[in-house]
This record gives structure tokens, C-alpha cells and sequence, in this order.
């Protein structure tokens, strides 16, 4: 069954003196918001086919990161941390007070670098193949893994992905994957405390099955869902599927804002009875 689809329109916010691009569905005040985070040295574009099927349940924004896409590009490439930083900067300047966040690859290590540092700004993640697998962390192996991983993807991305490289340029391409190797995020994933959801294509050569559940095991609140015949990149290639487990998973979570205040309300209450 096919669910209706909702229009992604451009928008422009300058952020500190940068111009950054996001895709934005029509704003309901009234429902959850959340925040496409793409991948690897491409843009936003390529989150379009999930954004429209998220837009009539949800305020969708998938921003352009400096540097990608239709954002301005600053003189040097920013790092994990820098990106989680204007990520939350970027928020703030579009009234975002809270949002679920879902990345695809490399836009899951900027989720959880936004998780260590800016955890009262996210209400759930979904880390739909995120990298790098840390037992096949050299070039030479995930060179092999995104040549196996291209017959699964749906021929239409590739082109978006030729132009989204040219419009990064080359420099920042080399160094955009030089940061994504250095991050270690197995260390990382022990102290992101929100829920999270974990999303495999079941065919994803990139991402093993063996990597997904280590993720799942590290995090402190996570699950694993795996999207039968689909390979790295489900925003794209089954939108349909990904849209589905990321309702679900919304439904089912409480947002980490509303578990933390119940937390620190039985504590509280803990403390007074005792």
C-alpha cells in the first residue's frame, strides 16, 4: 500500500555568515519534527523521497551542511564536531527546539556527535547503515563494499551524487572522508542516551549484520530493524520501508525530553519518601 506524499520546499537561513539550504515540508505546529541529516560529501537531495513520505505525519527539514549541496561553503571543511555545532546553531535560527533526528551513513556520526554534545536539543535517533564499520576501517575495504553495494541502489542517485561531489569539490571530498575514518563512533555510541534506532538494509554490503548489532549493543536504548533486498542507502532505495519503521519507532518512544523529566520527577520523589 502506498501512503501520500507531502512537497519539500527550499529554504534559506544564514548561520553565523553562512547561507545554509534545507528541503522543508509545509510546517503543522501540531506534530513531531524531524531532521534528514545526509551523508557522505553529498546533499539533502537524495533524503527527498523519504522526506515527502514523512511530510504528512511530521515537520520534515533535511538540511544542506556547510560546505554540501546548496549551502554555503566555507574556506575549510568542517569536522564532526563543528557540524554537530551548526547543526544546533541552524536549529536555533529555525526555531527548532527539539527534533528526532535520521542519518543516513556518515549523517549518523554527525547524529551521535550532536548526541554528546547538544543531548537536550535531540529527542530520538535513527541510524539508518551508519559507518564506519570499524572491521573494515581502510579504504581499500569500503571501496569494495560501495562497488558491491551499487547494483542494489536505485540508478537515479547516481547522477545526484555526481553533482553533489562536484558541487563539494574535490579538497573538501578527500578531507570530508578523511574526518569520517578518523572517527572512532564505537566510542562514542556508549554515551548517547536517547533512544535510537538502528536501520539495516538486509543486502547492505557496507554495513554487515554483524557491525549493525554491535551498534545496537553499544548504545544504552537501542533496537535493530532490518529492511528486506535493501543495500546502504533505504532513504533513497526504499523510502517506502524506512518510512515505515521510523513511524513505528516515533509511536512506540517516548522523546528523551519527556523519559528525562519523568527520571529526575522520580528521583525527586525518591528522595522526598525516603
Amino acid at each position: 500500500m502506498n501512503l501520500p506524499k507531502g512537497k519539500l520546499e527550499s529554504q534559506y537561513t544564514n548561520v553565523n555568515g553562512l547561507s545554509i539550504h534545507a528541503r522543508v515540508s509545509s510546517l503543522k505546529p501540531e506534530t513531531p519534527v524531524i531532521i534528514l541529516v545526509h551523508g557522505l560529501v553529498v546533499s539533502s537531495r537524495y533524503m527527498t523521497p523519504l522526506g515527502e513520505l514523512l511530510a504528512p505525519d511530521f515537520q520534515v527539514y533535511a538540511p544542506d551542511l556547510p560546505g554540501y549541496g546548496e549551502s554555503d561553503k566555507p574556506k575549510h571543511t568542517l569536522e564532526l564536531p563543528e557540524l554537530a555545532d551548526i547543526l544546533c546553531q541552524w536549529m536555533d535560527a529555525v526555531g527548532i527546539e527539539r527534533a528526532t533526528m535520521l542519518g543516513n551513513s556518515f549523517g549518523c556520526q554527525i547524529i551521535v556527535e550532536f548526541a554528546l554534545h547538544h543531548s537536550d536539543r535531540l529527542e530520538r535517533a535513527i541510524l539508518q547503515g551508519p559507518t564506519i564499520d570499524p572491521h573494515a576501517r581502510t579504504l581499500p575495504q569500503q571501496l569494495w563494499r560501495f562497488f558491491r553495494n551499487a547494483p542494489l541502489e536505485n540508478p537515479s542517485q547516481a547522477p545526484l551524487q555526481v553533482y553533489d561531489y562536484w558541487q563539494a569539490g574535490f579538497s573538501r571530498f578527500i578531507r570530508t572522508v578523511q574526518i569520517a575514518f578518523a572517527d572512532r563512533i564505537e566510542d562514542k555510541l556508549p554515551d548517547v542516551p536517547v533512544p535510537t534506532l538502528v536501520v539495516r538494509g538486509r543486502e547492505d554490503p557496507v554495513v554487515s549484520q554483524q557491525w549493525a548489532e554491535e551498534v545496537v549493543h553499544l548504545l544504552p536504548n537501542a533496537r535493530l530493524a532490518v529492511i528486506p533486498g535493501g543495500g546502504h542507502t533505504l532513504n533513497y532505495s526504499r523510502p517506502l520501508e524506512l518510512t515505515r519503521v521510523t513511524r513505528a519507532f516515533i509511536n512506540a518512544t517516548q522523546p528523551y525530553s519527556v523519559a528525562k523529566e519523568n527520571f529526575n520527577a522520580n528521583a525527586l520523589l525518591s528522595r522526598n519518601v525516603s
